[in-house]
């Protein structure tokens, strides 16, 4: 019997939707909690992956060893968005059309107390590609080494089996991309589009060279589960990194934007997040989200 939430490990869906909720600041302890409460019935009825911040939390006056806002951290090349989200959901079908009445319940079930803010209606492309064409998630762990990236073990049943997860909604400037040559993008991402090879001769910059997880120390592994997104005219990547702490996460980023050696990583030449947010993944108990540390 696994003690987390399916949805973690599991296959990128066809279909998804990520839901960012605000607690409503008239909402009492009370209702948080009956809110939840419904809500973990509700996962056990739908593929679904549900987040709460450090911030939802204090208003419950709990606190999650390792749970935390994300970082105010920058450079002079982005400018990093911390929205104070108080609930994260990701929806996961086979079909687009059940996102329009998994959309309806879950809102109907969190309305009197959380107030949807923003809406990611993501998809699958060419079996885990990025938009750009480039494969996504690749050399993330697997099996037993996906585990022990992802979830955290712990002798606190509250917490085993319990997760953190870091979202960004990555904006992608086409235009710019499309003005590339095949060779300068190859050289930006670290890896050959059409056969997904590791370049070599690529520059300190190039995106591989920026997150090789095995290069740090200690090796700051993650499981990524992300997924194209669009609305309108614009679209991109929707990341989210599974771990069992923010660590791993923060080493990659930190030298995404050079905060030690001072070269920012050449993705930002074309896409910038637009959101980043931390949340804490509770485990699951008998089909439910086990919500004990909340007192609930």
């Amino acid at each position: 019997m696994t003690h987390f939430q399916t949805g973690l490990l599991a296959p990128i869906p066809s279909h998804a939707m990520y839901l960012h909720f605000y607690c409503l600041p008239s909402s009492t302890e009370q209702q948080i909690k009956q809110t939840l409460s419904q809500l973990s019935s509700f996962t056990s009825q739908h593929d679904i992956v549900v987040g709460l911040a450090s911030l939802l939390l204090e208003r419950l006056g709990v606190s999650i060893p390792g749970l935390r806002a994300f970082p105010e951290l920058s450079n002079q090349v982005v400018e990093i968005v911390r929205p104070n989200y108080d609930l994260w959901c990701w929806l996961r079908v086979a079909e687009r059309g059940e996102l329009v009445q998994a959309l309806q319940q879950i809102q109907t079930l969190l309305s009197p107390v959380f107030k949807l803010s923003l809406q990611v209606d993501a998809f699958q492309y060419q079996s885990g590609r990025d938009l750009t064409g480039y494969e996504d998630g690749t050399e993330n762990p697997q099996d037993a080494a996906a585990i022990s990236a992802a979830i955290l073990s712990s002798d606190n049943p509250q917490l085993h089996g319990s997760s953190f997860v870091a979202i960004q909604q990555w904006q992608h400037n086409f235009a710019q991309f499309n003005s590339m040559s095949s060779h300068a993008q190859d050289h930006m991402i670290g890896r050959r589009r059409l056969d997904n090879e590791e370049l070599e001769d690529a520059p300190e910059s190039a995106h591989v060279k920026r997150t090789a997880q095995e290069n740090f120390e200690p090796e700051a592994f993650v499981v990524r589960r992300s997924m194209p997104w669009m609305r309108d005219d614009q679209a991109g990547l929707y990341f989210v990194a599974f771990g069992h702490s923010f660590d791993a996460f923060e080493a990659q980023f930190r030298k995404m934007l050079g905060l030690e050696d001072h070269i920012s990583d050449a993705l930002f030449q074309f896409s910038k997040p637009l959101n980043n947010a931390y949340f804490w993944c509770p485990p699951i108990q008998q089909g439910r989200l086990n919500l004990s540390a909340l007192g609930i």
